[in-house]
């Protein structure tokens, strides 16, 4: 049964429901499905389900009429199945645009229409109830008589049906295609004692493709030739066996030998003697400097490669319609219109390593937003939709909620505890370098900054982050290793309490989202100290990978997790960014498929080489 049936604009005011399906939903479904997929250009998608508190769930379905900025969503109960919700909504979609107004707020006498429309759907969808088991059996009975026909041997019938097939429509057959006839003269025969492959194999021995003999001969012909050439360059290829030949460093000039660089900081057995210090001598970090974005010359290319791209299809249409049509405007965009311009930009955002995936449904979306409505004068379907992708992009990317780091850590010092931030991620992303990073520009801030050595599996964990402690000159905590990891991370919590420290950084070990016994650990670590921040920590350098990873990340902290309301991931660090040139997509890609924002990027090998996320930029370079 239906539950509820809304139309809205795309501004949020509710135009009609029907009054007829007073149940009372449980939740909010409506309100997560326009939060978590329409404003997340999820749209695409054919259904959503929504999982109440308690037992109830739901199915909700949805169209748009993108010309006059109307949503249409169906909500029924996700075990019933219902058939007819495509349809109705679709007949609800064309009535109500009939009558609709901008300057009117209540349709009440929509409630008959619906009534009828809702009526006739049902009606339809019981009739294809009653005939789709007929087709079904029909459709089993033809399989079963050609399978009895063509494919079983041994039985009467079967030569029958294959000598009635050799007959006149065998012949006409075999006139358009020899190959297929040829095949079932040999089943047919093949019914006596042998099978079709047999049957195809004596059929080329009779013809004399295939001699042995002659295959034989050619085989050994053909390795006498190479044995005696291989001879000849074991004989030419002799060295002196005295002498061996060693690798030599290169060398460029005459100049005298220079000394072997180390950068290793001479420390005396107490620790704390000869500590260089860094916070001096870096500079400022990148996180608090503004990236220039570059002319809007950019633009103008981008505007040329998108009309490269749709050339193909106005030879097609011809340049006199496609003229008028730029000129007069099209009556209203279709999805056969839309798709070869879709198509030329979901190739374009997977060579800069968006996920297929990702890319397929940010098409979708973004068609979903289109079709229905009217192209304005003088503008190429091209450009329309790549400005619909600019924009879908742009809401992707912005993030939703603050991602000032600083000002929470502000907000828990005057509540006096510290801030904890959780830094998780897959093995060898750089989650130890860039928590590093993060703790200098805390610094810089004149934020005290405590480190929690966490990473009690990995051996040389603790001392890579002893060493980061050291030159940054703050208090680590550390317990060893072969340790729990979320005792550690309690206690650290506590002594940052007692010692007033700010904020705390907890290093985790490297785990793949596969390996269930770590995630346990991790969601321990989480669930016991519950953190103000989990940061996942990936590279920029993968694609499709960065979907598993992140999508399992959050399952398994979802599964595992002994909280009724498990604590995911809730900001992205992206590493590596240096190393990518304009393959930005994967930053795309994580935060399309988490939702969560990305509040770092790690651009280098120094502690100032931390920025921020420059939206405009990754959204040039992707439509770049």
């Amino acid at each position: 049964m239906l539950e509820q049936l809304l139309i809205f604009t795309r501004g949020g005011l509710i135009l009609w429901t029907c009054k007829e399906l007073g149940n009372a939903l449980k939740g909010s479904p409506i309100d997560t499905l326009i939060r978590s997929c329409l404003l997340e250009e999820r749209s695409g998608a054919a259904s959503y389900n929504y999982d109440a508190p308690g037992a109830a769930s739901y199915t909700l379905k949805w169209t748009f009429h993108n010309e006059l900025g109307l949503v249409f969503v169906a909500v029924y109960q996700r075990i019933l199945h219902l058939l007819y919700v495509d349809e109705l909504l679709e007949m609800v979609k064309r009535e109500f645009s009939e009558i609709y107004d901008p300057k009117r707020v209540e349709y009440f006498d929509f409630d008959e229409t619906f009534r009828q429309l809702r009526k006739e759907a049902e009606a339809r969808a019981e009739e294809l109830r009653k005939v789709k088991p007929m087709g079904n059996d029909g459709r089993k009975q033809q399989v079963v008589k050609k399978g009895s026909g063509g494919f079983d041997g041994g039985n009467k019938k079967n030569k029958s049906d294959a000598k009635e097939a050799d007959g006149d429509d065998g012949k006409g057959r075999k006139l358009e295609n020899g190959h297929s006839n040829g095949n079932h003269s040999v089943v047919g025969e093949g019914n006596r004692g042998m099978g079709l492959a047999n049957g195809k194999e004596n059929a080329r021995s009779n013809n004399g493709a295939f001699d042995v003999s002659k295959l034989q001969k050619l085989k050994s012909k053909g390795v006498k030739k190479p044995t005696d050439t291989s001879v000849v360059v074991r004989k030419g290829s002799k060295a002196d066996p005295k002498t061996k030949v060693t690798k030599k460093n290169r060398v460029w000039d005459d100049s005298p030998k220079d000394a072997k660089l180390d950068f290793t900081d001479p420390v005396e057995e107490n620790g704390n003697d000869n500590i260089q210090v860094v916070a001096a001598d870096q500079g400022e970090s990148m996180m608090d400097k503004e990236e220039i974005i570059s002319s809007d010359s950019e633009e103008d290319e981008e505007d040329e490669e998108v009309g490269k791209d749709s050339k193909p299809d106005a030879k097609k249409k011809g340049w006199f319609s496609s003229m008028f049509q730029s000129i007069a405007g099209k009556a209203n965009l279709e999805k056969a219109d839309l798709e070869p311009a879709l198509k030329a930009l979901k190739d374009r955002l997977m060579t800069k390593n968006v996920a297929e995936e990702i890319a397929e449904k940010l098409c979708e979306s973004v068609a979903a937003s289109l079709e229905g409505k009217k192209l304005a004068s003088f503008t190429r379907i091209s450009s329309t939709v790549q400005a619909a992708m600019e924009e879908a992009l742009g809401r992707i990317l912005t993030p939703r909620r603050s991602i000032d780091i600083l000002r929470d850590v502000h907000a828990a010092r005057e509540q006096r505890k510290p801030y904890v931030v959780v830094f998780v991620g897959v093995n060898g992303v750089g989650k130890s370098t860039n928590l590093a990073k993060v703790a200098y520009w805390l610094l810089q801030h004149k934020v005290s900054v405590m480190m929690a050595a966490c990473d009690t599996f990995r051996s040389g964990a603790v001392e890579q982050l002893r060493t980061h402690a050291r030159r940054l000159q703050i208090p680590i905590f550390e317990k060893g290793y072969e340790k729990d990891p979320a005792v550690v991370a309690k206690e650290a919590i506590q002594e940052a309490t007692r010692n007033g420290s700010d904020v705390v950084l907890v290093d985790t070990a490297g785990r793949m989202q596969d390996n269930e016994p770590l995630m346990r650990a991790l969601s321990k670590l989480i669930y016991l100290n519950n953190p103000d921040l989990v940061l996942f920590v990936g590279e920029a350098l993968v694609g499709n990978d960065a979907v598993d990873q992140l999508s399992k990340f959050n399952q398994k902290l979802a599964d595992l997790s002994t909280s009724p309301n498990p604590r995911l991931i809730d900001g992205i660090l992206l590493t590596k960014f240096d190393t990518i040139d304009d393959k930005v997509g994967a930053a795309l890609s994580m935060v399309y498929i988490s939702g969560s924002p990305v509040m770092f990027v790690g651009c280098g090998q120094s502690y100032t080489d931390l920025k921020k996320l420059n939206v405009k930029a990754i959204i040039k370079t992707l439509l770049k």
